[in-house]
């Protein structure tokens, strides 16, 4: 297969260049690759971004238990038309991928699948906070990442063991920052919208307390430490200052935190209810600066998948969540001053180094790497069409939002499993 009339874009710079690839590995980057094999298979990319495959650290594709709303199937084909070669998928299944067994059942299920299906382990039995997990068994699996994602870890106590148990390891544990106590009974953010609506309000001390308690926490065992979905700006100044000291910490943002505001819920639609809840403006703004300076690590996209029944229901009684691996790489796109190179590194190489995923995804578009790629049109202009998306479940905020940029081809070990914005499989 040859990839002709791109620019190619990774962590050494951009280039003009053809991209020529063989039994699933590149070959050839030129400025024009001359003459190919009988039967090779020509993508166009005139006009367009050729780049790794991008890389999210934040998938829920609810397989086992949940399938209904997604399964691994669905959500890898979704990811694949986003531009994605790699996902993190999280623990909060049903049963939680706490064990050896579970972590084979995910994986066996992700072979064959559109993009590359990586694991993360919890942190505890259950994602219950109480025991820890068999953190070794499943790290010797290959799982690097490991979260109770959808719950803090509370006990401190038990968080300090598991970092100083990661550290051991090699491993990162990652953090759904959220205190227990102070969210509770909580459907959005509190503060004006939420008195103005009469929704109980989730004050953003409870993602704060969080992040100040694992950050020291981080200092005291010298754990990597990886921070989810960080949403208000108290947090990301922490972040900043945790770096600038030097601890090994790292941190992910969103898409709906810096695209959409806790205004959004005066709607009362449960499609834009989400934890951590959507925060104010000067949170956004937050974010996007944070993003621009190079605080956070990676843009995720906490791809939530829920069946219409736990959607169409009052907002306090809905499930929060959001679907977003078609749409992310779009909204960064369109949404962030930044310029393409900087917002690939965020969705690319640097979540990839983060995963441990470097020998595979994310890495330079060069001779001898594996063929994993995405090729971005980055004026391409439509509309997010609900029913036209590949996830199961359509609970997405951004129903009839114009957006620039889309996938064009994806390219994983070599096979192009979406051409022209169409899943091949």
């Amino acid at each position: 297969m040859v990839i002709r009339g791109g620019t190619v874009v990774d962590a050494t710079g951009s280039r003009p260049a053809d991209v020529l690839i063989q039994d699933g590995v590149i070959s050839t980057v030129g400025s024009k690759v001359g003459s190919v094999p009988a039967g090779t298979v020509v993508l166009d990319a005139g006009g367009c971004i050729v780049a790794p495959g991008l890389v999210d650290l934040h998938t829920h594709l609810r397989e086992p238990g949940r399938e209904e709303a997604e399964t691994v199937e669905s959500g890898a084909r979704a990811a694949a038309l986003g531009g994605y070669t790699a996902v993190v998928a999280m623990p909060n299944t049903e049963p939680a991928i706490d064990s050896a067994a579970v972590v084979r059942q995910v994986l066996e299920l992700g072979r064959g699948a559109c993009c590359d299906v990586r694991v993360a382990g919890a942190i505890t039995l259950g994602r219950e906070g109480r025991l820890l997990a068999p953190i070794a068994e499943m790290a010797a699996l290959g799982v690097r990442i490991f979260t109770d994602d959808g719950a803090g870890v509370q006990d401190a106590r038990l968080m300090r063991r598991a970092l100083e148990y990661g550290s051991a390891l090699g491993v990162v544990l990652a953090q759904h920052c959220e205190d227990a106590s102070l969210a509770a009974g909580s459907h959005m953010h509190e503060g004006e919208w939420s008195s103005r609506l009469g929704i109980p309000g989730q004050p953003a001390e409870a993602e704060e307390l969080m992040v100040s308690r694992d950050l020291a926490l981080a200092r005291l065992t010298g754990g990597r430490l990886h921070l989810l979905h960080l949403s208000t700006a108290g947090s990301l100044a922490m972040v900043k200052g945790a770096k600038a000291s030097g601890l090994p910490v790292t941190a992910e943002v969103v898409p709906h935190h810096f695209t959409l505001t806790d205004a959004a819920v005066a709607s009362f639609d449960p499609v834009f209810k989400v934890n951590p809840p959507l925060r104010t403006a000067d949170d956004v703004a937050a974010v996007k600066a944070a993003l621009a300076e190079g605080v956070i690590d990676a843009i995720a996209t906490d791809h939530a998948p829920h069946a219409q029944e736990d959607k169409e229901v009052p907002f306090y009684q809905a499930a929060p969540g959001m679907i977003g691996l078609e749409t992310a790489l779009a909204l960064a796109l369109t949404e962030l001053e930044l310029p393409i190179e900087r917002i690939l590194a965020l969705a690319s190489w640097q979540p990839a180094a983060i995963a441990g995923l470097t020998a595979e995804h994310g890495g330079p578009v060069a001779a001898g790497r594996p063929a994993n790629l995405c090729v971005i049109d980055p004026t391409a202009k439509w509309v997010v069409d609900p029913a036209a998306l590949a996830s199961r479940s359509r609970n997405t905020p951004y129903a009839g939002r114009a957006l620039v940029g889309r996938v064009r081809h994806t390219v994983l070990r070599g096979e192009p499993v979406v051409i022209d914005c169409e899943a091949q499989r």
